[in-house]
């Protein structure tokens, strides 16, 4: 099987969703890694600015054509390594004839599995504000704690001030909101955010998280035909 990937918002995001899926596939030989095809493009519209209205350039139109592109090229999954984008989802879906994976409903099942039942959410402002995290999770039985004004506005200067424009990482803000939210009662905070996703990987931040990409990328490798590496069947290590 084939998987298809949206790429590009943005991307070092994608780059790490790659090496994830590489990384977590046990492979004794280049054969036995998943078959992908990528669109890596950065020139799609700001998922953000045009959930929260500060733009009027929807990404989906832009996103729907490259779905539809890699269908052709006969992909059975497409995988797109934005959290952000899938507030697109259904759009996308009644527009592209493959199945897209689901990162948030897939975050819910790997949650629901542990027992996990509160949860924080660290994402951006259009995510947040969309309640994606929120409506999903809440569906299967799980709260969930957001962020106050200001521990979310340190999120956002982390995602577009710090990793999207390569500048070092303000860990004390990072932990600051991490705090937070385990204040409030969440057993485990969510990295809602593929930007997040790169600080896990680039910086010792705990083990009270869970990477939203890494579970998309857990699900691309076990759809797509690939045997997982037993450490990454449970990406929940509190």
């Amino acid at each position: 099987m084939t998987l298809g990937v949206i790429g590009g918002l943005g991307p070092l995001a994608t780059a790490c969703y790659l090496k994830l899926i590489i990384r977590m596939t046990e492979a004794k030989r280049d054969q036995d890694h998943i078959d992908m095809i990528l669109y890596n493009c950065p020139h799609i519209p700001d998922r953000t600015e045009y959930i929260l209205g500060r733009s009027e350039e929807s990404p989906a139109p832009e996103m729907i054509r490259i779905g539809q592109a890699l269908a052709r090229q006969g992909v059975d999954y497409i995988g797109i390594p934005c959290i952000t984008a899938h507030y697109f989802h259904r759009e996308l879906t009644e527009n592209i004839s493959v199945p897209i994976i689901h990162a948030i409903h897939e975050t819910g099942e790997e949650l629901s599995q542990n027992g996990i039942r509160k949860v924080g959410v660290m994402a951006t402002d259009g995510t947040v504000q969309s309640g994606l995290f929120q409506e999903h999770l809440r569906e299967m039985g799980i709260d969930v704690i957001l962020p106050d004004e200001r521990h979310q506005r340190y999120v956002m200067e982390i995602i577009y001030d710090n990793v999207k424009a390569g500048t070092p990482v303000d860990l004390d803000k990072f932990h600051r909101v991490s705090a937070h939210l385990l204040r409030q009662g969440a057993q485990i905070n969510i990295l809602g955010c593929t930007e997040l996703s790169l600080v896990k990987k680039d910086y010792p931040i705990g083990r009270e998280f869970l990477d939203a990409m890494e579970v998309l990328a857990q699900r691309s490798v076990q759809l797509c035909g690939g045997k997982l590496k037993e450490k990454y069947r449970n990406l929940i290590e509190i």
